[in-house]
């Protein structure tokens, strides 16, 4: 068993970094191998839009850290992406990782690789519940792209990076979706 994180924030010691940390820990005590990426310190470009993946099996194009992220995906059972909420959406960096997801997509990932399962992780700085539309916007996405979305976690009220380690309840169910994804 094999589950990889991805880590969505620019920030040093971010409360999304402390968030897949704990869903990976949560899978390591299950017996899971883990394995983490940080977004924002890879070379990840945007899709082109090419179509080049529709017609040559799910292989991208594009020449960049994006291949090794394919590669890592191929092999593993589950990933966790963690995502900081930034002016109503996702950050850019968990976006681009997103977007060249639609290489697998319609290409025969699933019949060769199997159906991933994913959880997803959110971190806001407002104390309020006013993204969750895009977080089940977000959550129907991934399982329309054929991925089994297994959890969904958003910690609100986060203000400065490492608030979220105040929030046991939060990291509590954070290792929950990670012992889920290794079972």
């Amino acid at each position: 068993m094999k589950v990889l994180g991805f880590v969505g924030s620019p920030r040093e010691g971010s409360n999304t970094g402390i968030m897949v940390d704990e869903v990976l820990k949560g899978a390591s005590d299950e017996g899971a191998e883990t394995k983490v990426f940080n977004l924002n310190k890879m070379n990840i470009k945007p899709c082109q839009a090419c179509q080049h993946c529709k017609g040559n099996a799910g292989e991208c194009a594009t020449d960049d850290d994006m291949q090794d992220i394919y590669k890592e995906i191929k092999e593993a059972d589950a990933f966790v992406l963690g995502a900081p909420i930034y002016m109503w959406q996702m950050s850019a960096q968990a976006k681009l990782f997103i977007d060249r997801l639609y290489a697998f997509f319609k290409t025969g990932f699933e019949e060769k690789y199997g159906k991933k399962d994913v959880a997803l992780v959110f971190t806001q700085g407002n104390p309020e519940d006013m993204f969750a539309g895009y977080i089940d916007s977000t959550k129907d996405m991934f399982n329309f792209l054929g991925y089994n979305v297994k959890g969904v976690l958003s910690a609100k009220g986060n203000q400065a990076p490492g608030d979220v380690k105040n929030k046991e309840t939060i990291l509590k169910k954070a290792r929950e979706i990670g012992k889920d994804l290794a079972n």
